[in-house]
């Protein structure tokens, strides 16, 4: 069993057309739709897949598909088995 304390995870997602589509777009409003998208895109696998509250996301990445989320162990695997995802990584510091 995993730690019950969250940590920092960083979140990377499959492969995408409409991100890419998206990303392609290099007008300000495609930026902006862009970050809107992955937002909310994000925002619903989190939702879907742990529980409400129990979680933080503290950022989407726009240069790639992923997000940054403080998380328990637990539930980092549980994302890991998540059909949209990629790879799930603690952050490590360098000292």
């Amino acid at each position: 069993m995993g730690s019950t304390e969250s940590e920092l995870y960083f979140v990377f997602l499959n492969y995408d057309p409409e991100y890419e589509r998206l990303r392609s777009d290099r007008t300000t409003r495609g930026s902006h739709e862009l970050d809107l998208y992955l937002s909310r895109k994000h925002d619903v696998l989190l939702a879907k897949t742990l529980e409400p509250g129990s979680y933080k996301k503290t950022l989407s990445l726009v240069i790639v598909d992923g997000f940054a989320v403080e998380i328990t162990d637990d539930q980092a695997n549980v994302l890991r088995s998540a059909e949209e995802v990629r790879i799930v990584e603690k952050n490590q510091e360098l000292a």
